[in-house]
C-alpha cells in the first residue's frame, strides 16, 4: 500500500520536473553551472592634455628673472629659476611661470603632459611672460624701456607666424597667458583667435576675449598660505567682521572703493584702510584677514583683483562687490557656498551690507569657513605642481575649451565665404 503511494508520488514528481524543462521554466544547468559574476569595467582618468610648449630664447620667459643669463638655449627643468620672494607685487601676474613650470617638470598625475612631437599636440603653449614684460619693461608706459616689451611682442609673432602649427590652426589652439591687463598690449588684436588665460575681460572687447575660447586664472596671492588653522570655535577666534586693506582710488568700476570708505566708517568691527602693497603692508593685511570672519572685495581697476584670492588664502569668507566679475574654475566649484554678493548698488546704500552681514548665523558662517578650507588649494600656485592645484585646474579648463576650438577650426577649413556669425 505504502509503496504504491510512494511510487505514484515519485511518477507526478518526475512529471511535473520533466514538464517544467520542457517549456522552460527551469533551467537545471543553473544548478550545476554558475556564470561568473560581471564586475564593472574601472573607470579609466581622463587622459592629460598633451601640450607642445614651444622652445624660445630665455629672453622672452626666465631671462627676465635671471637677468644675467644671456643664453639663447631654451630653459630646462635644471636651470628653471625660482620665482624671487621679494618681488611683492609682481608675484600676483605670475601665472605664466608656474604655467612653464608645470611643463618642465616631469611628474606624473598632472593635468598636461608636455610633448617633444607637435604632431601629437592638442594644444600648443607659447611661454612668453607678457606680464612680467610690462612690468620690467617700462610699465610706466612712457619710459623708454617700454620699446623692449613691443620689440619681444614683434619678435614673437614673426616666429609664430612662420610656424606651420600657428598657420594650421590660425592660433586657435595656441595658449597665451596674459594675466595684467596691460599685457602683450602691442599686439594684442594679432591674438583675438588664440586661448588667452586672463584674470577677468574687464578692458576688452568680446570679439578680442570672452568666456567662450578663453579661461579665466585665479590671481596668485600674494599673502602666506594659512596652513595651520585648526582652532575650536573660528566664529569667535575672528572678532572683525568685515576686512578691507587696500588702494581705495581706482578706475573705472573701482570707484567703488572711495564711495564705500564712507558708507563703512563709524563701526567698531569693520576695518576699511588705505594702503599701498609693501612687505611690511601686505604682512599686515594677511594678519587682518587671518583674523577676521567676512573679507571684502570691491572691484579695482578691472572687475576683479588679487585680494579675492588672498582671502582665499586666508580662509577669510569673501563679500565680493564687482557687477562684471568672472570667477575662475566656476564650472566646478558653486562661489555661493562660501562667498558672498551685493551688486554695487546694495553695497553703496548705508547699513544694508553691514546689516546683511551680522545675519549671517554661526552655523551658516562656520559651514562657509569650513568649505573655503576645502577649496582654498585650488589657488594654490607651486613648484613642482601638486594634484588639483591651480595651474592644474587650468590646464583642466583649457582641455574644456579644446572641443569649440576644434569645431571653429574645421568650420573655417570649410567656409567659402566670411563667417556670417561674426556679423551677429
Amino acid at each position: 500500500m505504502y509503496e504504491k503511494v510512494i511510487l505514484t508520488f515519485i511518477f507526478v514528481f518526475l512529471l511535473i520536473i520533466s514538464y517544467s524543462i520542457f517549456i522552460g521554466t527551469l533551467d537545471i544547468r543553473s544548478y550545476f553551472y554558475q556564470s561568473p559574476t560581471l564586475q564593472p569595467a574601472p573607470c579609466k582618468p581622463d587622459p592629460p592634455l598633451r601640450v607642445y610648449m614651444y622652445d624660445l630664447p630665455p629672453r622672452f620667459n626666465v631671462g627676465m628673472i635671471t637677468r644675467r643669463n644671456t643664453s639663447e638655449s631654451p630653459v630646462t627643468v635644471r636651470d628653471f629659476p625660482r620665482w624671487p620672494g621679494n618681488w611683492g607685487l609682481k608675484k600676483q601676474h605670475s601665472v605664466e611661470y608656474w604655467m612653464m613650470g608645470s611643463l618642465l617638470h616631469d611628474g606624473d598625475g598632472g593635468e598636461a603632459v608636455r610633448v617633444s612631437d607637435p604632431e601629437l599636440a592638442d594644444a600648443f603653449f607659447v611661454p612668453f611672460f607678457s606680464s612680467l614684460s610690462f612690468n620690467t619693461h617700462g610699465h610706466t608706459m612712457t619710459d623708454p624701456a617700454t620699446e623692449i616689451d613691443r620689440k619681444l611682442q614683434v619678435d614673437l609673432m614673426e616666429f609664430l607666424k612662420k610656424s606651420k602649427y600657428w598657420q594650421r590652426s590660425k592660433g586657435r589652439d595656441h595658449v597665451f597667458p596674459m594675466t595684467h591687463p596691460n599685457a602683450f598690449r602691442f599686439l594684442r588684436n594679432q591674438l583675438n583667435d588664440t586661448i588667452q588665460v586672463v584674470v577677468d575681460f574687464g578692458r576688452y572687447p568680446k570679439g578680442m576675449s570672452n568666456l567662450n575660447k578663453d579661461v579665466v586664472s585665479p590671481y596668485v596671492h600674494v599673502v602666506d598660505s594659512y596652513t595651520d588653522d585648526e582652532p575650536q570655535d573660528p566664529y569667535e577666534i575672528r572678532s572683525t567682521l568685515l576686512f578691507f586693506r587696500g588702494r581705495t582710488f581706482r578706475k573705472d568700476e573701482g570707484i567703488v572703493r572711495a564711495k564705500l570708505m564712507g558708507i563703512l566708517s563709524g563701526y567698531s568691527d569693520v576695518h576699511y584702510e588705505r594702503s599701498v602693497a609693501t612687505g611690511a603692508n601686505i604682512k599686515a593685511s594677511s594678519k587682518g584677514m587671518r583674523s577676521s570672519k567676512f573679507c571684502l572685495h570691491p572691484a579695482g581697476d578691472t572687475p576683479s583683483s588679487c585680494r579675492l584670492f588672498d582671502a582665499i588664502a586666508s580662509h577669510c569668507v569673501p563679500v565680493i562687490v564687482s557687477d562684471q566679475i568672472e570667477l575662475p574654475f566656476e564650472d566646478e566649484i558653486d562661489y555661493s557656498q562660501f562667498s558672498l554678493f551685493f551688486s554695487f548698488k546694495e553695497a553703496l546704500q548705508p547699513g544694508y551690507m553691514v546689516d546683511q552681514l551680522r545675519k549671517v548665523p554661526k552655523q551658516k558662517w562656520t559651514e562657509m569657513w569650513r568649505q573655503v578650507k576645502n577649496i582654498s588649494h585650488h589657488y594654490e600656485f607651486q613648484y613642482p605642481p601638486k594634484r588639483e592645484d591651480a595651474v592644474n585646474m587650468l590646464w583642466r579648463q583649457v582641455k574644456h575649451k579644446l572641443p569649440g576650438v576644434r569645431l571653429s577650426i574645421h568650420r573655417t577649413r570649410r567656409l567659402k565665404i566670411s563667417d556670417w556669425w561674426r556679423k551677429r
